[in-house]
């Protein structure tokens, strides 16, 4: 249950409509439990001689009028009891929903390359939904219930105190029945949570990768496999079931032993004179309007263990600390940066892996330069390049911007300075101008078809139904490659970066349209640093320094002829790229 002291600042939040949610339902109580006790006057009112003629008119009707009106005010206060806690567990779960995410946009970038997208889903649907029931019925039904509990108790007392401890024998065995029960469904609970996150991973990838499943004709294999995760969910489900089932005929048992004992020793006190039938009547209510509290008991424990079990799941996540973040370090008076790039003996290692991916780097990029990084695959071109936004930082050595360790730049500051366009494009589905302007504030058209001019896929746009407001599918599916490889680079050029990095972002471009667009982007980036990764030459070939990258060190620096007439990997590569182009040309 430790958990669910960290719901204690939401409640806080709304304690205010939370305490009229009690005073709700004290009021809705009260009107409740007094009715017993005009049913036994009615009872003790039938003994007398009342025909029909007179029932109208006796004392009878009066109490029957008093029951039908205080059921009237305590269904208004049970209404008022939903529409203020219930209501309150709603806006609470929209305050988890929100900082959930708050929180998972502040973890660092390995965080989401170690942890299924579909175990995030889960936990930001199913747990928190669990926790929202203990925030509204588990909140409601307890207060509720302890205070018919109370209060009948004490009715019954003042009734037939002697009665009513003999009625009450068997439930003290509930609490036994709740300890015994209550762990194990905490532990079927996280079980079963624990499956669902499995099997929303795998809906979600073969959501994301139904291309790949359908090329490769795949799908009875991955219906077989989402067959055996639902399989395994199901009988979590199941034995999370069995468990919870033993819970209810218990309770509804122990209550029928309470009312075998009221019936028998009140019906030989009736029979003796010593209570009236009345009393009896309103005492054997009072006994059923305990059969509620007594099961809700038990729906409650089996609610708050499941809760406890999905909020100890979030709080996993709530727990990891970011570890790219501002610190005590930070220089918060840093409003901006220039560009200039300098990497001073450099290494970086994966986690979980023992060979550094990159090793000893030293370079420096002066603001305005355009430098290339070449190499062979898996050389660690992708892995620098996302140190500059600190994506990752670095194991060891220093990594500067503008002379200043980039540690003590604020995160806001450096990532807005700096304009990205990786590897693997991603586009929202939604319009083709919000896709551009995501990441800048401005909301000029004029500078909107600057930026698509640019990456050259403003003439694409003008023969789209809406242009720049044409819907693109998940992911831009309805684009091709290379226009969402220039949406992606026009979003870049959007928001005038100090520092534009393009990550083999003209891969699926062809060499016209690439011209075209590093042509524009000289202009554009004049006075300002461009970082170009690419394996194709004639991209890189005008760049101010160009940088060869080969097991995770610098092996190669230079312009275009002189690295070629060096020799090295540089010009193995040129020669193999202008080899590939002879042959296509015959």
């Amino acid at each position: 249950m430790k958990p669910l002291l960290r719901l204690k600042p939401y409640l806080l939040r709304y304690k205010k409509t939370l305490l009229w949610g009690i005073v709700t339902v004290i009021g809705s109580n009260i009107f409740t439990v007094v009715q017993p006790w005009f049913l036994g006057r009615a009872v003790d009112d039938l003994k007398r001689s009342i025909d029909t003629n007179t029932l109208l008119l006796s004392d009878f009707a009066m109490w029957a009028g008093l029951i039908v009106g205080f059921s009237v005010i305590a269904g208004i206060f049970t209404f008022l009891t939903r529409q203020t806690i219930i209501v309150t567990s709603r806006h609470i779960e929209f305050d988890l929903r929100n900082d959930f995410l708050a929180h998972l946009q502040k973890l660092h970038y390995p965080y989401f390359q170690n942890t299924p997208t579909g175990d995030l889903m889960a936990h930001a649907t199913n747990d928190i939904g669990a926790v929202r029931n203990v925030l509204g019925p588990g909140i409601m039904y307890p207060s509720d219930t302890l205070m018919t509990f109370t209060m009948v108790l004490t009715l019954m007392m003042i009734t037939d105190w002697s009665l009513t401890l003999l009625a009450l024998i068997p439930l003290p065995l509930v609490s036994i029945v709740v300890y015994l029960l209550g762990n194990s469904i905490h532990v079927k609970s996280m079980e079963r949570q624990e499956k669902f996150s499995l099997l929303t991973t795998r809906a979600q990838e073969n959501l994301s990768g139904i291309r790949v499943i359908k090329s490769y004709v795949r799908e009875l294999h991955e219906i077989d496999r989402f067959s055996t995760l639902s399989r395994d969910y199901l009988k979590k489900n199941l034995v999370l079931a069995r468990v919870q089932s033993l819970m209810w005929p218990l309770m509804f048992l122990l209550v029928g032993f309470s009312i075998i004992i009221t019936i028998y020793f009140g019906g030989l006190r009736v029979i003796e004179g010593e209570l009236s039938i009345g009393s009896f009547s309103a005492f054997l209510a009072y006994l059923v309007m305990l059969i509620w509290p007594v099961i809700a008991f038990g729906w409650v424990m089996s609610m708050l263990q499941q809760g406890a079990a999905s909020m100890q799941r979030l709080c996993r996540i709530w727990d990891t600390e970011p570890e790219i973040r501002d610190n005590a370090g930070t220089d918060h008076s840093i409003r901006s940066i220039d560009g200039e790039i300098e990497l001073k003996n450099m290494t970086f290692t994966h986690k979980n892996t023992l060979k550094p991916t990159l090793t000893n780097i030293d370079l420096k990029i002066d603001r305005g330069m355009t430098v290339a990084l070449v190499g062979y695959t898996g050389s660690g071109k992708s892995t620098l390049v996302n140190l500059i936004p600190r994506l990752y930082d670095s194991t060891s050595g220093e990594l500067l911007i503008d002379g200043k360790d980039i540690r003590s730049i604020p995160l806001e500051v450096l990532r807005s300075s700096i304009g990205i366009v990786p590897q693997e494009t991603f586009l929202f589905s939604d319009t083709i101008a919000d896709n551009i302007r995501y990441g800048s504030d401005s909301t000029s058209h004029e500078a909107l078809e600057q930026a698509a001019d640019i990456a050259q896929i403003a003439k694409d746009v003008k023969e789209f139904p809406k242009q720049f407001e044409t819907m693109i599918g998940e992911r831009g599916i309805t684009l091709s490659g290379g226009q969402k490889q220039r949406a992606s680079i026009a979003r870049a050029i959007m928001r005038e970066p100090k520092i534009l990095i393009l990550d083999d972002s003209l891969s699926s471009v062809d060499t016209y349209t690439e011209e075209e667009i590093l042509h524009r982007l000289r202009t554009f980036m004049k006075g300002r640093t461009s970082i170009i990764i690419s394996h194709r030459i004639s991209t890189v070939k005008d760049a101010d320094l160009i940088v060869v990258l080969d097991k995770g060190g610098i092996v190669e620096r230079g312009t275009h002829e002189e690295l070629v007439a060096h020799g090295g990997i540089y010009a193995d590569l040129h020669e193999k790229q202008l080899l590939e182009r002879e042959l296509e040309e015959l």
